[in-house]
């Protein structure tokens, strides 16, 4: 990847995206969704005003993003939605860190080794910056989905994706309602936190509160694991806390009942503005006949990223661990 190519694309499209913003007098996301629409397919799915038409049809040439690389491209995209999402007040409107993304994907592609061609799905794909980085470094042919309640971020996942030539099957729609989705090989996502608000949906769930709202990151895990082939795999980019909060006992005792845990990966809190939102990497396999737990669970305590001895160290003691387990 050039990161000459990457600011140089990103700083036309920002000032694109802000022109639209300042002429229809919307959100930088919603002025992003346009600006990337237009520059796939040379039209415009909304109502805009003829002096924005105008500038698109001009500043377009500018911007000929089918030269760069896959991650290239992937890299403009989440620069502007990071952008867009600064200050941000929903929970959703965030990001997956690019070096944690490189990281589940490496893990992801360990998995997969000794399979030609896999089926992955994202129940929360945003902006589709997660899933596109996995499919990036995937070294077998694959079968993508996603899935998102946001309107907004569901548009830049389609355009995100249509942009990098990769192809996901879209579902805009409340992840935790049934969804037209054949059992998976791999299910990845960066996990929302916070409180389910239809809990008469939840009580489906076994992971339902039998007071007040449940977790949406628990009762995410559950939908997953719904949705998983039998001896398939779960990663999970989830909250430190996940353990230590209130209804994690029954966390424990459904995943005790329905996956082997593989392993738990803390990520450096450097890359987290506040010890409250620090991550970790959790990998479950979903229980069946010919499944078993690992002999040793792959627990570390990831090292910065930004320290390339201590990083090498651990990705070959990871190496090691998976060439032991047979996976």
């Amino acid at each position: 990847m050039d990161q000459k190519n990457v600011e140089k694309y990103f700083e036309l499209l920002d000032d694109i995206v802000e022109n639209i913003q300042t002429k229809e007098n919307i959100t930088y996301l919603d002025s992003l969704v346009i600006a990337l629409e237009y520059i796939f397919s040379k039209t415009s799915n909304g109502e805009l005003l003829n002096d924005t038409m105008d500038y698109l049809n001009e500043s377009i040439k500018t911007l000929t993003i089918a030269k760069l690389e896959k991650e290239e491209i992937r890299k403009v995209v989440q620069l502007a939605t990071l952008k867009g999402m600064r200050g941000a007040t929903q929970q959703q409107h965030l990001i997956t860190p690019d070096t944690v993304a490189m990281f589940v994907g490496y893990i992801v592609n360990k998995f997969v080794s000794k399979q030609k061609d896999i089926r992955i799905f994202d129940p929360a794909i945003g902006s589709a910056n997660l899933l596109t980085s996995i499919i990036n470094q995937l070294e077998a042919s694959y079968k993508a989905y996603g899935s998102d309640v946001d309107t907004t971020l569901i548009q830049l996942g389609l355009m995100n994706a249509n942009l990098q030539q990769i192809k996901i099957d879209l579902f805009h729609q409340d992840s935790l309602q049934p969804l037209l989705l054949d059992p998976v090989d791999f299910v990845v996502s960066d996990l929302p936190v916070g409180y389910y608000p239809d809990d008469l949906r939840a009580q489906s769930f076994e992971l339902h509160s039998p007071e007040g709202h449940a977790y949406a990151h628990h009762l995410f895990i559950e939908q997953s694991m719904h949705y998983t082939k039998e001896g398939g795999f779960l990663v999970f980019v989830v909250p430190n806390f996940l353990f230590n909060s209130d209804q994690s006992d029954k966390l424990h005792l459904y995943l005790q009942k329905h996956s082997h845990i593989v392993g738990l990966l803390q990520l450096p809190s450097s890359i987290f503005t506040s010890e409250k939102q620090a991550k970790s990497i959790l990998i479950l396999q979903k229980k069946g006949k010919q499944t078993k737990s690992p002999k040793q669970a792959l627990i570390a305590q990831l090292p910065s990223f930004k320290n390339p001895k201590a990083t090498l160290q651990i990705v070959e003691k990871i190496n090691n661990w998976f060439k032991e387990e047979g996976y």
